[in-house]
């Protein structure tokens, strides 16, 4: 028996799409405060914490990109600093795009196929990772999510206010990352296959046009601080499978089931709702590979790949996982008298799919999980330093420690800092001269140094002038007296050798 049967419809669709939105919010919430960041989000601190002038300069040398999200950031950061406040907004991005996920299937096909789709999309690993991350991403997908439905809503009933309303949602989703553009692409597929009417194609071109124009001085800016993004590295092979895994199911037999039912959506695509609507197949598979595939294959020639950046796309997969589901669990009933209705077996499924990947929920909660953990580093600090104690950062971006953690070296004295990143409109700020630096550290009988976590690696070296004058000091005056290590940095307290230079 149908959900919507057995419910009431406008029940059963508010069931659908508010039972799902509920699981992402309760496991985006466990285990928020894992009582560290990583860089990305020391930078999100960094930056939002900053007074709006102080913002609006950083963003004109670094990170225009965030810069909607820091905005956001600057007012929510305050009303009760920490890492959960940090995390919350991507909280509630993540709830948020698996109602919307839900309210997707729900209007392309019924609301069981929208409620499975709002459930697979909350307890996955990967929308899970990002819902407790201090960054953007879960939010951008929220609005594409939430684009792709005025998008539904548009082909059916394409006014001017509704498409102003796409429009509106596309330029936001964008602005918070300039990525989330290549969803024009993806809509564009669905309007070729669903074979639009001309009047919904002058509709959408029109909106497109808006959003991208309103875009473009994002663009232009962040043009010129491409700089940013040099560590990206041109994906491979090995990248788009790690993305296609992370998105249906990583390995075994859920990996395979994911794909199977992938394969029954598109071999038996569940009916449109009315001639001209737009179908489910043709909605989320232009949504889940498009943007994608366009962003690897521009990354051959302009690096610009990371999983992460195509986070927005991922709505498309539980949608066509739930479409197959749906096409296979409707025979339920008629082959398994008395037996559960499709609704609850459908749900059962999208329970052992968490349960099989809940080891994998659990890492990503752990302070392991990331590629930094800045808060063991900040812990380091606060036993080894006291007030007055100089403190050298090598290089200097350990200087997010600071932001991030800024008691952990309350009083300490930053020996080589000549301008903050507040002051300089940069994330680190800037430091002194090679002569000012050899100056500094003459009179200090000790010093200690914390290497971020590459500087601590064995053969490390750099380009930076600074930061080869910090080594030429340390190696040509000090001696190293004992360090303590952790997994993002290593901290050595060092003496100079004969003692302060004559005249300090």
């Amino acid at each position: 028996m149908p959900l919507n049967t057995q419910l009431g419809p406008v029940r059963a669709r508010a069931l659908a799409v508010g039972v799902p939105g509920a699981v992402a919010l309760v496991l985006a919430l466990w285990h928020l405060d894992r009582g560290t960041m990583w860089r990305d989000e020391a930078a999100t601190v960094m930056v939002a914490s900053r007074s709006l002038p102080q913002l609006w300069h950083v963003l004109g040398t670094v990170d225009a990109v965030h810069g909607l999200y820091y905005l956001l950031m600057h007012f929510v950061l305050p009303l009760h600093p920490g890492e959960f406040t940090l995390r919350l907004p991507s909280v509630a991005g993540a709830a948020a795009t698996a109602c919307l996920v839900a309210a997707l299937g729900t209007r392309l096909v019924r609301p069981r196929v929208g409620l499975w789709a709002g459930l697979l999309y909350a307890v996955s690993p990967f929308t899970q990772y990002y819902a407790q991350e201090g960054r953007s991403y879960a939010l951008v997908a929220a609005g594409a999510a939430g684009a792709t439905l005025l998008l539904v809503r548009c082909v059916d009933r394409p006014t001017a206010r509704a498409w102003a309303g796409y429009a509106a949602a596309v330029t936001v989703t964008a602005w918070l990352h300039e990525f989330a553009v290549l969803l024009l692409a993806a809509h564009a597929v669905t309007l070729a296959v669903t074979r639009a009417p001309a009047r919904v194609w002058r509709g959408w071109g029109t909106a497109a046009g808006c959003a991208a124009l309103l875009l473009l001085p994002l663009a232009v800016v962040a043009r010129g601080q491409s700089g940013q993004v040099a560590w990206i590295r041109r994906p491979g092979w090995a990248d788009a499978e790690t993305l296609l895994r992370a998105a249906t199911g990583h390995d075994g037999l859920l990996y395979a089931a994911t794909l199977a039912l992938i394969a029954v959506a598109l071999l038996r695509p569940p009916a449109r709702r009315a001639p001209g609507a737009c179908g489910l197949v043709a909605t989320a598979l232009p949504l889940a590979l498009v943007p994608p595939l366009v962003l690897l294959a521009v990354s051959q020639w302009h690096p610009l790949y990371a999983a992460r950046y195509a986070l927005f796309a991922f709505a498309g997969v539980p949608l066509l996982v739930a479409a197959g589901a749906g096409t296979l669990l409707s025979r339920v009933p008629r082959l398994v008298p008395g037996a559960a209705t499709p609704a609850l077996a459908g749900a059962g499924l999208v329970a052992a799919a968490f349960l099989a990947q809940l080891p994998l929920q659990e890492h990503q909660r752990s302070a392991d999980a990331r590629r930094d953990d800045l808060g063991a580093v900040a812990r380091l600090l606060a036993a080894h330093l006291r007030p007055g104690d100089p403190l050298l950062y090598l290089p200097k971006t350990g200087r997010r420690y600071v932001e991030a953690y800024p008691a952990s070296v309350a009083g300490v004295r930053d020996v080589s800092l000549r301008t903050s990143g507040a002051a300089s409109g940069t994330l680190y700020g800037l430091d002194v001269g090679p002569r000012e630096l050899a100056a500094r550290m003459a009179c200090l009988p000790r010093v200690s140094v914390l290497y971020d976590a590459e500087a601590s690696r064995p053969g490390w070296h750099t380009r930076s002038t600074g930061e080869r004058a910090k080594l030429a000091v340390l190696r040509r005056d000090f001696v190293p007296l004992g360090e303590a290590r952790r997994r993002s940095g290593l901290l050595v307290l060092y003496a100079r050798v004969g003692g302060p230079a004559p005249g300090c």
